[in-house]
C-alpha cells in the first residue's frame, strides 16, 4: 500500500511537471528549455510576497503565476519568434534564458533579499496535518497534490476540446499549414501555448514545492523530468506524458523500495533508452502521422 500510494503521488508529481511542457512542444514545436526555470521563479515569487510584502497567500501564487504567463509570452515573442523551426537555435536560446533566470535568482534573489537561494526557502502547505489511508501515513499536501493533479488533467482536457481557443490550439497541433488556411495565426496560438505552459509550470511548483525548498537546482531537475516524461510518452502528446509518469513513477517508487534511492535516477534514465530502442516515438506518438497531440 506504501507504494500504491506513494507510487500515485510521485506520477501526478511527474505529471504536473511534464504537461506544461508538452503542452507548448505540441502546439508551436518549440522545446522549452527555460520551463525548469519559471518552476523555481514562481516558487521564489510566491514566497517573496508572501514574507517580503505580506500578501495574503492565495493572492501571491494568483500574481506568481501570472507573472509566469507573462514571461512565457515574452520569451517567445522576443527571443523565440526569431528561431522558429531551428530547433538547436531554440534549444539554446530558451536554455539561456533558464540560466540567466535559475543563476540570477542563485546569485542576486529577489523581493530585496540578496544571496543564495537556501533551504530557508519554504512554501508553506497549503493544509498542515497528516492522515491514515488503508494503514499509510500521508500528509494532507500529498493528498492536495493527487487531487490537483488530477483536476489540472481534466481541467487541461476541457479547454483544449471544449473552448474554441483550445480547438485552435488543437488544430495548430495537428496540421499547422492546413490550419493557417482556416485564418489561426500559429505565433498567435505560440504565444497562447508558451503562455498557460508556463503558469502550468507554475502551478506545479506552488502545489510540489510546500514538500521541498525552493532552490536554483530544482529547475535543472525539474526540466530534467519533464523532458524523460516527454520522450517517454512521445513528444507533444499530453496523454502519454500523463502515461508515461505513471510508469515512470512507479517505476521509481518500486526501484527504491527494492534497492534504494540512488536507483531512482537509474531507472529514468534506462527508462529513456529503453524506450528510444523499442519505440522511438514514445508510448503514444506517431511520427509522420496525423495525430491529435494536445
Amino acid at each position: 500500500m506504501d507504494i500504491l500510494i506513494y507510487g500515485t503521488v510521485n506520477s501526478i508529481v511527474l505529471a504536473l511537471i511534464a504537461v506544461g511542457f508538452t503542452l507548448v512542444y505540441g502546439v508551436s514545436r518549440i522545446p522549452n528549455f527555460a520551463h525548469g526555470a519559471l518552476y523555481v521563479l514562481v516558487g521564489f515569487l510566491t514566497w517573496s510576497f508572501i514574507n517580503d510584502l505580506k500578501i495574503n497567500y492565495l493572492l501571491a501564487v494568483t500574481l506568481s503565476l501570472i507573472i509566469s504567463a507573462l514571461l512565457g509570452a515574452i520569451i517567445y515573442r522576443w527571443v523565440l519568434i526569431r528561431l522558429r523551426g531551428m530547433a538547436t537555435s531554440e534549444i539554446i536560446a530558451s536554455f539561456a534564458v533558464s540560466l540567466i533566470i535559475l543563476e540570477g535568482l542563485r546569485m542576486q534573489g529577489i523581493g530585496g533579499f540578496k544571496g543564495f537561494i537556501g533551504p530557508y526557502y519554504i512554501l508553506p502547505p497549503f493544509i498542515e496535518g497528516k492522515m491514515r489511508i488503508v494503514g499509510v501515513l500521508i500528509d494532507f499536501q500529498r493528498l492536495i497534490i493527487i487531487g490537483g493533479g488530477l483536476a489540472i488533467v481534466l481541467l487541461l482536457w476541457i479547454f483544449t476540446h471544449h473552448t474554441k481557443v483550445g480547438l485552435s490550439l488543437r488544430a495548430i497541433a495537428q496540421d499547422e499549414r492546413a490550419a493557417l488556411m482556416l485564418g489561426i495565426d500559429s505565433d498567435r496560438a505560440a504565444v497562447i501555448a508558451l503562455s498557460i505552459g508556463s503558469a502550468l509550470a507554475g502551478l506545479a511548483a506552488v502545489i510540489i514545492l510546500p514538500l521541498g525548498n525552493v532552490t536554483a537546482e530544482a529547475g535543472y531537475k525539474v526540466l530534467i523530468d519533464a523532458i524523460a516524461v516527454c520522450i517517454i510518452g512521445g513528444l507533444g502528446s499530453w496523454a502519454g506524458a500523463v502515461l508515461a509518469s505513471f510508469v515512470l513513477g512507479f517505476a521509481m517508487i518500486i526501484s527504491t523500495a527494492l534497492f534504494g534511492a540512488v536507483w531512482e535516477k537509474v531507472v529514468l534514465v534506462g527508462a529513456i533508452i529503453l524506450i528510444l530502442i523499442l519505440r522511438p516515438s514514445g508510448l503514444l506518438g506517431k511520427q509522420k502521422e496525423l495525430e491529435e497531440r494536445v
